[in-house]
């Protein structure tokens, strides 16, 4: 492999594409497709039926996701995660060695919140590697629920789940946008504090939203956020705090 394409697709929903992100797929000779497991066959479906959109029998490679090893300390297991997917990476190309340009589809955008670009680093000899930026969630949760990201002349703050988790609400913010949390750590604030603006499976038919004072729509969003990640086998969601003043 010369050339490494990463492409953002956004968050499912094929009209996300960008132009440059057509491009991109229809120049590529071979795209690496992760496996997730049964339950989440659906995302690789989905990430195929993207590339085929643009191009007729495309060369796909697969390659399974290793697990992570909850029991190292937090940043010790991601570190040997993604040793581990490169490693995994560079097996499933070694089997096509007249692939020059490869490409991977990333959710979102490949750099907010993803570690597609640290595991490419890994790869040795290293390729060019070409970022297409993509519409993230944060994006495309603005969008649907038709808001501003921030008020007027006011920060932002994006966060994690573990880190809203450990170190509660960020000093000084007013305005907090909150990835990767799987546990609705937003239970842990004081609900009559915070308006929380809420969406799954955003841009996507599946689509569900939520939104209002969280007292009110906390206890909503958890039941909703259980029952669909129960219908689907899996569930990608992200939402928005503001301080209530």
């Amino acid at each position: 492999m010369k050339h490494l394409f990463l492409i953002g697709i956004g968050t499912g929903n094929p009209d996300h594409l960008t132009q440059e992100a057509i491009s991109a797929i229809a120049e590529a000779d071979l795209f690496l497709v992760p496996r997730k497991g049964s339950s989440k066959s659906d995302l690789v479906d989905l990430r195929v039926r993207i590339i085929g959109q643009v191009r007729d029998n495309p060369a796909v490679a697969y390659f399974d996701m290793p697990v992570r090893d909850e029991m190292q300390p937090y940043a010790d297991r991601v570190h040997a995660w993604h040793d581990e997917i490169a490693r995994r990476w560079a097996t499933s190309l070694a089997e096509r060695p007249d692939a020059d340009k490869v490409a991977l589809l990333v959710w979102g955008d490949p750099s907010l919140y993803d570690s597609t670009l640290r595991i490419a680093e890994r790869l040795m000899p290293r390729p060019k590697i070409s970022v297409v930026a993509g519409i993230t969630s944060l994006q495309a949760l603005t969008a649907a629920h038709a808001m501003p990201l921030n008020d007027l002349n006011a920060p932002v703050t994006i966060t994690t789940g573990r880190r809203l988790r450990d170190e509660g609400w960020p000093e000084g913010a007013e305005t907090v946008v909150v990835m990767l949390d799987g546990k609705c750590t937003f239970q842990r604030l004081k609900g009559t504090d915070y308006d929380i603006w809420w969406g799954a499976y955003l841009g996507m038919p599946e689509q569900v939203l939520a939104a209002g004072r969280l007292s009110d729509v906390g206890p909503k969003i958890v039941h909703m956020r259980a029952r669909a990640r129960e219908a689907h086998g899996w569930i990608m969601d992200t939402y928005l705090l503001r301080r209530r003043t």
